[in-house]
């Protein structure tokens, strides 16, 4: 990977915690040469941004908890959007926020998202040639559960797994600056961000690979062969989500064949994505869960 580092903004966001953005690679990305940035970012009434689509140049925005609070733990954070889009407030400002306030640094990842026309369906959408409920987990094959197999769209998710892994090499490079222990940075992605972060998982050297790996109701997105030494695995998703539940439970197994360490909380509240601390749902524990799965694994 082409090694290069541009600083792009120091700011600070309503609310108010420092984020600093970093792009991947100097110059164009590569696997896009020749693709017009037509980058969008929708923003809601408070001034944060809430979504952001066609990413052509990818970045990472640095959340950083006080000094003397962290952990030497960070979350690179693989937001939802179904490769189109990122949904950026909910996935990364509002996680990095509760995350931060726990001592743990917070990196949100602005992977290439598909930026021209065509392409198959997204990911939860309608169309897919898969089908498969959460009893019917034996239909995904290598618990790849992507329900577009076009050339574009194997494309997209290539480039999105790659800026991931670039993803954790700058803040590997950056972890004394920090206050980052670099065998403490791990991925937690949300719907296809998590199939993102499976994928890096999956197809990371000893250089790139997390130390563990969390997804919420975001199956893998590509073949996957666990690798030696594979690092803990954390998976929530509701068991009626169709096609993500199968496709987890499947990446459950594969994990656990391989001897390797995985916790899933599989809920019964719902068909599709949740959202966090929801009194209304069982669901809605699914951060305290996770967190406390964390400080379990010395994370």
């Amino acid at each position: 990977m082409k090694k290069a580092i541009t600083i792009l903004a120091l700011s600070f966001c309503v609310g108010a915690f420092a984020q600093q953005e970093i792009r991947l690679y100097d110059g164009v990305a590569p696997g896009s040469e020749g693709v017009q940035d037509n980058e969008r970012i929708q923003r809601g009434p408070d001034g944060n941004i809430q979504s952001i689509s066609g990413v052509v140049t990818p970045s990472i925005t640095v959340y950083l908890p006080d000094a003397d609070k962290a952990t030497g733990t960070a979350v690179i954070l693989c937001s939802g959007g179904g490769l189109m889009s990122h949904s950026w407030g909910s996935d990364v400002i509002n996680m990095a926020r509760w995350l931060n306030e726990r001592g743990i640094a917070a990196i949100g990842l602005k992977y290439r998202t598909r930026v021209m026309g065509g392409g198959g369906p997204r990911m939860g959408g309608g169309g897919q040639a898969l089908s498969a409920s959460v009893t019917e987990f034996s239909k995904i094959t290598k618990s790849n559960a992507n329900p577009d197999t076009s050339e574009g769209g194997i494309k997209n998710i290539d480039n999105a797994i790659n800026d991931a892994l670039r993803a954790m090499e700058i803040v590997r490079e950056h972890a004394a600056e920090w206050h980052i222990n670099p065998d403490k940075i791990g991925y937690l992605g949300f719907s296809a961000g998590g199939g993102v972060g499976i994928g890096a998982t999956v197809r990371a050297d000893a250089q790139h690979r997390p130390a563990f790996m969390a997804t919420i109701y975001g199956p893998s997105l590509i073949d996957v062969d666990v690798p030696q030494n594979a690092p803990k695995l954390f998976i929530a998703t509701r068991g009626d989500h169709h096609n993500v539940a199968a496709g987890l439970v499947s990446l459950y197994l594969d994990w656990k064949r391989a001897g390797a360490n995985a916790e899933m909380h599989l809920y019964d509240d719902g068909t599709g994505p949740f959202g966090p601390d929801d009194p209304g749902n069982t669901s809605g524990t699914w951060r305290e869960s996770f967190y406390r799965w964390l400080t379990f694994n010395h994370f």
